[in-house]
């Protein structure tokens, strides 16, 4: 599992972006580009947790059967946090016969822009029985000093 900085002036991914401060939430409505192939489609919409702790945010993503090499978290943009990975299909021998097939198989990518108060230099990633989790920790909120003023009279 790497975490990556980059920056992209096109990417074709951009509508399944999640702002959760925008009123229209785009990534429910609009489907992936890479959700397309059917084969693929469910996998390629990997399914994510995001929760806010006063600590952190914190996402959660099941994704079994992928390894910790196959999986990439990456901040672009400044702001974006991007999930992505692939989970590569089962070889086919020419002797097995196939009764049915419903896991599936592809590349998956999810973006989420950050708050402002994200602190995106201390991401933290880890895998764990097929859950990939991502904390995201949250800048110190600084409270407005407040001076007391004595009355004269």
């Amino acid at each position: 599992m790497s975490l990556v900085r980059r920056s992209n002036v096109f990417d074709p991914f951009s509508l399944d972006l999640w702002d959760p401060f925008d009123s229209v939430f785009r990534s429910s409505i609009v489907p992936s580009p890479a959700a397309t192939d059917t084969e693929t489609a469910a996998f390629a919409n990997a399914r994510i947790d995001w929760k806010e702790t006063p600590e952190a945010h914190v996402f959660k993503a099941d994704i079994p059967g992928v390894k910790k090499e196959e999986v990439k978290v990456e901040v672009e943009d400044g702001n974006v946090l991007v999930i992505s990975g692939q989970r590569s299909k089962e070889k086919e021998d020419k002797n097995d016969t196939w009764h049915r097939v419903e896991r599936s198989s592809g590349q998956f990518m999810r973006r989420f822009r950050l708050p402002d108060n994200a602190k995106v230099d201390h991401v933290k990633a880890g895998l764990e029985n097929g859950v990939l989790t991502v904390t995201v920790p949250k800048a110190d909120v600084k409270k407005p000093e407040v001076k007391s003023i004595q009355i004269s009279g």
